[in-house]
């Protein structure tokens, strides 16, 4: 037993006094009888033992009287160590996608916001924080308004992330218990929650959990002559799922879909014209994941600029008029002022570089354009190297004669990411008679069995280590020279994909010019975004992070003119239901909801008073002296 005012306790001291004046009461005189009374000692003896017992028990009365009134006063109560101390109360709301799962008929991420609105009590302080918003040292009538108004969406922290947060909210004082409510459903990919290095902290999960774990979700899209899409089945099982697909609103195919495994599904789609695709499915689980957008616009042609000093035609067979615009010109007849409007330039087998073409060509790359330099037998070392350390870094050492074989292709380099469907070994790989040694920093993407680079790579700049006509090598017969050289020209301006993911970093180049004071903006219902953007003489880079922050197909415009459409998605990540499977160690408790763990909290903070029941014993003894008073003799 505890007590509030222990320094009242002093009191019972008092209890002393009606002690000393029982015991002055109690002293004993010698008497003398007379004879004319002694008939009555007998009496006498009998009064005098009943009221001594009266004594004993008025003075027992009295004792306990005064010691309740003392302790009732003093506050007696009882409760666990814990629940004595300060403590300051911390609450994650995971508002992530997968929280839109449902139980009983609602979302998880409704179902926790009632729970907390109807259970913090008023007044009482505390912080939360979710994926992307902070609340910090505020009454739940404060937030109430904004937690009823959350919506699920992308952004989404790891567990440890969520505990280094919540580390930050925590004040520094001691002696202070440190409690932090986890309230989520405990996606499996965001990893386990281990509390080592914040062992201060007592963390309390509500685990919360759909009433299915079923879902199917669009993946992802590619698109050929037809549209293939990937879609991801979790816990389905033989049952039909409907598809439909539509360009803005008009409906372009309807299909069912069996969900038996992930797999990929095969629609036509009209050619040779525009679309604002939005493919929607029918799934009564996670709902973020049931529309995927993208678009197919008319691609601006790419320019390709060839300087060469001969006349050759195996580049304007890769470089078709369908996706570029190429022109071959030799050195002689070249017109300068044509340089800066290319996207890709190729030097093709040039002996020597004017000075002159040295600096337009170093203009050129810091403008954004893309270089690719192929040697020739006789080129002058001095000036080819004095245009690399330029642009590259790097330079020319010497010229080696010694027959090497193309054998090394770095498959996931963006130059033959998704080339090949699988790694070849027994590849019909290309010889040189002649190459040059480089040195300095590079990326290689082809090599050769020496592991010496054939070629390399620095940011927009792209060498040929040897030349590649048919007197010194085999190349232009090889199945390399078309993917290598068209990959090269499509990287030279970072056209618009079908779609591009939210969460993640997206650099587009939209090929025009801007004034000095335009803007590109993208659209959206009437919603307006400036994204980051840097003008160069033929293009503009757009530069996206984590924005915009929902789906949908974006128009891109230039004052009043729309250049082309953009499509963005969440990222899948989430729609995968897969749980962590908690155990007791790192958490001080686990419940499946939030009012059970706050009842629980509630209980450790419970305090028994006790200074009632003493108030009630003081009545009881006062009572019990007046019943001594008034019944004994």
């Amino acid at each position: 037993m505890q007590f509030k005012h222990p320094e009242i306790l002093w009191f019972l001291l008092l209890l002393l006094i009606p002690i000393i004046v029982h015991l002055f009461q109690l002293r004993r005189f010698k008497k003398t009888l007379f004879t004319n009374v002694a008939m009555l000692e007998k009496v006498r003896s009998e009064s005098r033992k009943s009221h001594s017992i009266k004594k004993w028990l008025l003075l027992i009365s009295r004792l306990l009287l005064l010691m309740c009134i003392v302790l009732a006063f003093s506050q007696p109560f009882s409760a666990k160590v814990n629940a004595l101390k300060e403590k300051e109360t911390v609450i994650f709301l995971d508002d992530s996608f997968s929280m839109g799962a449902k139980t009983d008929g609602v979302s998880l991420l409704e179902k926790a916001v009632q729970d907390i609105v109807q259970t913090v009590p008023d007044g009482a302080k505390f912080s939360l924080f979710t994926n992307h918003k902070t609340f910090n040292e505020v009454d739940i009538k404060q937030i109430q308004n904004e937690l009823i108004s959350l919506k699920a969406q992308s952004k989404q922290i790891s567990y440890q992330n969520v505990l280094r947060k919540a580390n930050t909210l925590f004040s520094n004082r001691g002696n202070v218990i440190k409690e932090l409510l986890v309230v989520s459903d405990f996606q499996k990919r965001l990893g386990p929650i281990t509390n080592d290095s914040l062992n201060i902290i007592d963390i309390h999960a509500v685990n919360l959990k759909p009433d299915t774990r079923k879902n199917v979700s669009i993946d992802s899209v590619f698109i050929d002559s037809e549209l293939n899409l990937n879609v991801r089945y979790s816990g389905l099982k033989g049952e039909n799922v409907p598809l439909a697909l539509y360009s803005g609103n008009k409906l372009i195919a309807k299909t069912a879909l069996e969900s038996n495994s992930d797999s990929t599904t095969v629609l036509t789609i009209p050619t040779n014209e525009e679309i604002k695709g939005r493919l929607e499915i029918m799934d009564n689980s996670l709902e973020y994941d049931n529309v995927f957008f993208f678009n197919i616009d008319d691609k601006p042609k790419i320019k390709v600029l060839s300087i060469s000093a001969n006349e050759f035609n195996f580049l304007s067979r890769i470089y078709t008029e369908d996706e570029f615009e190429f022109e071959n010109t030799p050195i002689g007849n070249l017109n300068y002022s044509a340089i800066s409007k290319q996207n890709l330039i190729i030097l093709n087998e040039l002996d020597n570089i004017p000075n002159s073409l040295q600096t337009a060509l170093a203009s050129f790359l810091e403008d954004g354009g893309s270089l690719a330099i192929i040697p020739s037998n006789n080129m002058n070392q001095e000036a080819f190297s004095a245009l690399l350390s330029r642009v590259g870094g790097f330079g020319i050492t010497e010229k080696v004669t010694s027959e090497k074989k193309l054998t090394g292709i770095t498959f996931e380099h963006p130059l033959f990411a998704n080339v090949f469907e699988r790694r070849v070994s027994n590849f019909d790989y290309p010889t040189f008679s002649n190459y040059y040694r480089v040195n300095g920093s590079f990326s290689k993407v082809l090599t050769l069995d020496n592991s010496e680079p054939f070629l390399l790579q620095n940011q927009k700049l792209y060498l040929f280590t040897a030349p590649i006509n048919r007197e010194n090598s085999d190349f232009q017969d090889s199945p390399l020279i078309v993917p290598t050289f068209y990959k090269i020209g499509l990287n030279s301006l970072n056209l618009s994909e079908p779609y591009f993911t939210i969460e993640q970093k997206n650099e587009i180049e939209v090929p025009t010019i801007l004034a000095q004071e335009d803007l590109i903006k993208i659209v959206h219902n009437g919603m307006e975004l400036i994204p980051l953007q840097q003008s160069y003489p033929t293009k503009v880079g757009l530069t996206f992070e984590n924005n915009p922050e929902f789906a949908g197909i974006f128009s891109v415009i230039k004052g009043i003119d729309t250049l082309q459409h953009l499509s963005f998605n969440h990222s899948r990540a989430e729609s995968k239901l897969e749980y962590l499977d908690l155990d007791q160690k790192g958490f001080a408790s686990i419940n499946t909801a939030f009012p059970l763990l706050f009842d629980q909290l509630a209980n450790e903070r419970a305090i028994d008073a006790y200074w009632k029941w003493f108030v009630i014993f003081a009545l009881i003894f006062a009572l019990v002296e007046v019943l001594i008073q008034k019944f004994l003799a």
